[in-house]
């Protein structure tokens, strides 16, 4: 009795053997389940030049043939909006096509027909500039006279408007400025320093100019 249990022990043992082989020939070994991998953290993004951020314009562009044939007396000024650039003809072919910026909304360039009234190399502002201390510190920048109260100690001093064309008489005129590539100014017709020497230069007072969506 005892020799029949102890085959029928080794039969059921034979057996259990046999189907865990069966089940990993016909199933493959059991695979350990994957542990969720934490995503990776993204790369921080590269702060932008604020260069890069402005636009760019098409840099000034001269006929160096016409230059030379121009006076005071043969040129006028068009000013096109739109195309935010300044334009020194000679009739009506383009001597200088510098770029500018205009006034920006609420403070527009004027538009019509005018003619430079006033020419200042070392032009001031009488309205925007910053407030001095008696060191020469700005205490205050960007401030309009016309609004703002000089702290105690302090003065106005205008901001440079180098190579001043004057056009009307609130004070609009065409100068060296910052060009972000859209109308920006108070109302003035900003220039490149290298386009507004040119224009200084072969204007006159009473030279032309128009303004608008040309």
């Amino acid at each position: 009795m005892l020799a029949k249990f102890s085959i029928l022990l080794r039969v059921v043992l034979l057996a259990g053997v046999a189907c865990s082989l069966n089940g990993q020939i016909l199933f493959g070994p059991k695979r350990a389940t994957p542990k969720p991998v934490a995503p990776k953290p993204a790369a921080p993004k590269t702060m932008r030049k604020a260069s890069e951020l402005i636009s760019r314009q098409e840099p000034v562009k001269i006929n160096q043939a016409l230059l030379k044939q121009i006076t005071p007396d043969t040129v006028h000024v068009v000013v096109s909006l739109p195309k935010q650039r300044a334009y020194l003809m000679m009739g009506d072919q383009i001597v200088i096509d510098s770029p500018i910026s205009s006034g920006k909304r609420g403070h527009s360039t004027p538009t019509g027909h005018f003619s430079v009234m006033e020419k200042d190399p070392d032009h001031r502002s009488s309205i925007y500039g910053d407030f001095v201390d008696s060191s020469g510190r700005v205490v205050r920048a960007g401030i309009s006279a016309k609004i703002d109260s000089a702290p105690s100690g302090t003065h106005y001093v205008g901001a440079p408007m180098r190579w001043f064309m004057r056009l009307t008489g609130e004070g609009v005129g065409m100068h060296v400025g910052i060009l972000p590539g859209y109308p920006a100014s108070h109302g003035c017709i900003r220039m490149s320093p290298d386009g507004a020497k040119l224009f200084y230069d072969n204007v006159k007072v009473g030279t032309p100019a128009d303004v608008g969506d040309y």
